[in-house]
């Protein structure tokens, strides 16, 4: 066993819940609703931490306009804060280049972040998830025990076909799933209809066009309509047990 997984549960401690939005694609705005999120949560009140796992195409940083901004380093590494949230990405160390991980590659590295991050005291730490089911997913409900999954679709069949696949795999697993979000709605579009695993649908988002504008710049991203759909929505994620 990796003597790395005992410090990662040290390091985890403090941290009342662990909420990771997932939905099995990439481009449905999963990134978009973990920053949001984090910020709603942490202008309510709440100790909110960030942690962008996304290794792929990590993007939290541009959303919430992140720059000349690093971790301390301290017995470890003490995350940045990002207007009141505790901020942690990849992207700190890669400089926005590629990082091409496989594999193994991928363990290692996501326990390494995991291992020597030191997080504050809590109440939630929202994770942005990479597209896909796969390692990364499963390493997180393995090694994140309190972990909770937001899953994010758009009224699109191969979306919801994925995400679908997706619940089968969280409840195989028997990890806790607070219900889903319908992102990116249009007025004519399809009614998602959930097949059998007892997922809530918390509500829906509707398409706007006023978001790109806002990227980079929080204050303005809040006063979005899809900032205000997402306020009511987390009255939802927040009172659950």
């Amino acid at each position: 066993m990796d003597p790395r997984e005992d410090i990662i549960e040290e390091r985890l401690k403090n941290i009342r819940r662990i909420i990771a939005v997932s939905g099995g694609k990439g481009g449905i705005g999963k990134s978009l609703i973990s920053s949001t999120l984090a910020l709603k949560l942490s202008e309510t009140g709440f100790k909110v931490g960030l942690l962008d796992l996304d290794f792929t195409s990590p993007s939290t940083h541009i959303i919430l306009g992140v720059d000349k901004t690093y971790p301390e380093e301290k017995n470890g590494i003490i995350p940045p804060k990002i207007r009141g949230i505790e901020y942690m990405s990849l992207v700190f160390y890669t400089e926005d280049k590629p990082s091409p991980l496989r594999g193994f590659d991928i363990s290692n590295a996501l326990i390494e972040l995991l291992a020597i991050t030191i997080w504050d005291q809590l109440d939630f730490l929202v994770i942005d998830m990479p597209p896909g089911i796969g390692d990364m997913m499963l390493d997180i409900i393995r090694l994140m025990k309190k972990c909770e999954f937001l899953l994010v679709t758009t009224p699109s069949k191969v979306t919801m076909e994925t995400v679908e696949k997706l619940m089968s795999v969280l409840k195989e697993n028997k990890v806790p799933t607070l219900g889903l979000i319908e992102n990116m709605k249009m007025d004519n579009s399809p009614k998602f209809q959930l097949k059998k695993y007892g997922v809530p649908i918390l509500g829906e988002i509707m398409f706007d066009r006023s978001v790109e504008d806002s990227i980079g710049e929080p204050e303005k991203l809040l006063k979005t309509n899809f900032s205000k759909s997402l306020g009511n929505i987390l009255n939802q994620i927040a009172q659950s047990p």
